[in-house]
């Protein structure tokens, strides 16, 4: 039997209808959502930087042992290396601390970054350790080795930032263990956030047994685009050994060489300019 109804509680149905009707937004031309949720909510992720942080533990003390073990790039290695003691040199986000949740704030609102957001995040201190940060940190100063952080932080977050790694665990010797963005280098001049400056202010001081980072300017100052792969060749050797490489889906160096660093563009162009960067 086919229900009928009159034409004015017809209407009045049809307008209920639109009013229930849902209101989500479209997502933002560069939705950042299925990298996050990655990041959050798959054990492999967690588990790459476990085996990560495992393998290197694994052989800190043979690199300890080697007195010509060095993994700062040689436009970065100052001083020489005899009489310097050990450390290792670890980026801070997206290595030893996991920012995702300011990252899905960004897309559950359909924002993108800005730095007065991002400070607000970091001022919470709640962001958490990675897998396996804690236990590679803590063994190798426990072997007398000193934990240098260099991060792209601005120094005004140097006190929440020390006190986010402490609260997690992570060893922090003083102050002096972070060098954050705006690190001042005397005779020495950085472009950005490069962080070349901040390694051979290492360099004066340390012999440097390996380094952790999610870009490969964690490492040395390497060229954009192209170029790069030709510049990271010498080094290939390193990956694993000296250099250890974590991933980071949601940002970096890797997106913007897609629109060539042009922020100022509209979303939808850098957007139209991604899909065009890849492989079909």
């Amino acid at each position: 039997m086919t229900l009928r109804l009159p034409s004015g509680l017809l209407a009045l149905a049809l307008l209920a209808g639109c009013a229930t009707a849902p209101t989500t937004p479209a997502p933002a031309a560069d939705d950042n959502l299925n990298a996050v949720a990655w990041s959050q909510t798959a054990i492999e992720h967690d588990l790459i930087y476990l085996q990560t942080f495992r393998d290197a533990q694994s052989q800190l003390l043979a690199a300890l042992a080697d007195p010509a073990r060095d993994a700062l790039a040689a436009t970065d290695r100052v001083t020489p290396l005899a009489g310097l003691p050990p450390a290792v040199v670890l980026d801070i986000d997206e290595t030893v601390l996991d920012n995702s949740p300011y990252a899905a704030r960004l897309v559950r609102s359909g924002k993108e970054y800005d730095e007065p957001s991002w400070q607000a995040w970091c001022r919470e201190e709640s962001a958490r350790a990675l897998p396996g940060a804690v236990a590679f940190t803590r063994f190798a100063a426990s072997h007398g080795i000193a934990v240098i952080y260099i991060s792209n932080r601005s120094r005004d977050l140097d006190q929440a930032t020390l006190a986010n790694l402490r609260k997690v665990g992570l060893p922090v010797s003083g102050p002096e263990a972070f060098l954050g963005l705006g690190t001042e280098v005397p005779g020495c001049t950085a472009q950005g956030e490069d962080k070349s400056c901040r390694r051979r202010q290492v360099a004066r001081h340390y012999r440097v047994l390996m380094q952790f980072g999610d870009q490969l300017g964690d490492f040395a100052d390497l060229p954009a685009g192209a170029a790069r792969t030709a510049a990271l060749a010498p080094y290939l050797a390193w990956i694993g050994t000296r250099w250890f490489v974590l991933p980071n889906a949601t940002y970096g160096a890797w997106e913007s060489d897609l629109f060539h660093d042009d922020w100022h563009a509209p979303r939808a162009q850098r957007r139209r300019m991604k899909i065009d960067g890849l492989r079909y």
